[in-house]
This record gives C-alpha cells, structure tokens and sequence, in this order.
C-alpha cells in the first residue's frame, strides 16, 4: 500500500492533468492478430469487464446516517485491476455546518486474489468484517468460507465486486486529522454491481453509528475519461 508522500504524489499529478488535453482513444486490435495488443490495450480490454471503474468516472448518491441523509459524488482518480487497487474522491455535502462540503482521497482494496474478505486492520475483526459483508446479498455464497486463512475468492466471472475504501486524509489541505461532527478515521465496505452500475457500502469505525448506509449510481459521461501521465 502506498505510502504518505506517494499519496500526495498521486493528488499532485491528478491535480495536474485534470486539464490536459486527452490523447485519441486507441483502436482495438483485430482479433486475429492477438499477439499485438499492448500492455495498455491489455489493460483497456480487460477493464471493460468494470466498464463503470476507469480514470474520471463519477459515482452519485446519498449516504444515510439514522434519519438524516447527505448527497454523496465520488470521483474515480485511477483504477489497476491488476493489482486490486483503485483510489478517488469522496465529496459529501451537509455533513457539519463548519464544512458544508467534505472531500477525502480514498484507496480501495478489490477483495480477490490479492486481497481477502478478512480486514485484519482498522479496529475490524472477522466478527465486524461477518456483519457488515452479510449485509449485501451477494456475499452469501462466502459466509462459511471467508473466514478462512485459505480462501481466496475469484472474482472473474462474478457480477458483483467487493472492496474496502479507506480514507486517508481531506482534500485539499491534508494536515487537517479531525473534524467535529465527521469522522474520516473509518472505512467503508463496499459492493460494486457490475450489470446496473451501483456502488453500495457501510462505513464502519468503532466510534461511529453502526451501518451508515452509502448508496451510489454511475453516471454517464459524453466525454472519454481522465487519464494518468506518470
């Protein structure tokens, strides 16, 4: 996981190239010739399988906290299904009168080959990581098996994707540690539906309201997405 100065890297070079003109799309490959296709082709072929997770898409919805409900606009930074890791922004709005609009850079873990079902950090056992994965319904072929040390789950062929999102600090002045009435400090488990586009989660931090509900929906784009210069 990176660390600290290479997440302010990464924020820089985002920052950067928000408005840089976009290279032309590439063209597919002719199936005939598989052998050609690029490291880069590779990755686009491959990432059309989450065609809602690239470099610049927007995810739109609430999150619910008892009765109160905040408007929630993710924005996806860059996305590598190769190494099970994509990062972005989460802008939530009305959540304290002292900051009426929060925005965190976040990464995610893609539950898969690398990682597992099994938190093992942030104050989250395998007890918290059984009650909040068994809230999404897809989980339900893994109850009995995600605990163990030995699971992995495939994710190929499955329509529905797990994660974690992990905030890490705000946006844009990272120095900031706390806010009254917000807590930053957590992470959400998260469940991506491929077919419809939805992103769900549940934030959980011990010191927080148990299952505070995320509810998000792609939003369709005319334009191609960012892309990252390195």
């Amino acid at each position: 996981m990176p660390g600290t100065a290479e997440r302010k890297r990464r924020l820089q070079l985002h920052s950067m190239n928000w408005n840089r003109p976009l290279p032309p799309p590439a063209t597919d490959p002719s199936p005939d010739t598989p052998h050609t296709l690029s490291p880069t082709q590779k990755a686009r072929l491959r990432n059309r399988e989450c065609r809602h997770l690239y470099s610049g898409s927007r995810f739109q919805g609430t999150q619910k906290s008892g009765r109160c409900s905040y408007n929630v606009t993710v924005q996806i930074q860059h996305v590598d299904l190769d190494t099970s890791f994509l990062c972005g922004y989460l802008h939530i709005e009305g959540l304290t009168e002292e900051w009426p609009t929060l925005c965190t850079f976040f990464e995610a873990e893609i539950v898969g080959d690398r990682y597992s079902f099994l938190t093992k950090k942030w104050d989250a056992d395998a007890d918290v990581d059984r009650m909040h994965w068994t809230k999404f319904p897809a989980f339900e072929p893994y109850q009995e098996c995600f605990a163990s040390e030995n699971f992995q789950c495939d994710n190929t062929n499955a329509n529905v994707l797990f994660m974690r999102w992990k905030e890490h600090f705000l946006v844009p002045d990272h120095r900031i540690e706390t806010i009254t009435g917000a807590s930053f400090a957590g992470f959400y488990y998260i469940a991506y539906d491929r077919t419809a586009g939805t992103l769900v989660g549940y934030y959980y931090h011990k010191s927080s309201e148990k299952f505070q509900r995320l509810s998000l929906r792609h939003q369709s784009e005319r334009h191609f997405g960012v892309y990252e210069f390195r």
